[in-house]
């Protein structure tokens, strides 16, 4: 029991730092076009 619960444990961790990793690069991703759209307007 104790051994399951720790490969359940592993696979939640595991699955939260995947998704945050998506989270911090489509921010990434947002931040830059933003940039972007302000290069375009002033010029």
């Amino acid at each position: 029991m104790k051994k399951r619960s720790s490969i359940l444990m592993a696979a939640t961790v595991l699955a939260l730092g995947l998704a945050g990793c998506n989270t911090v690069k489509g921010l990434g991703e947002d931040v830059k076009s933003v940039g972007k759209a302000g290069e375009r307007a002033i010029d």
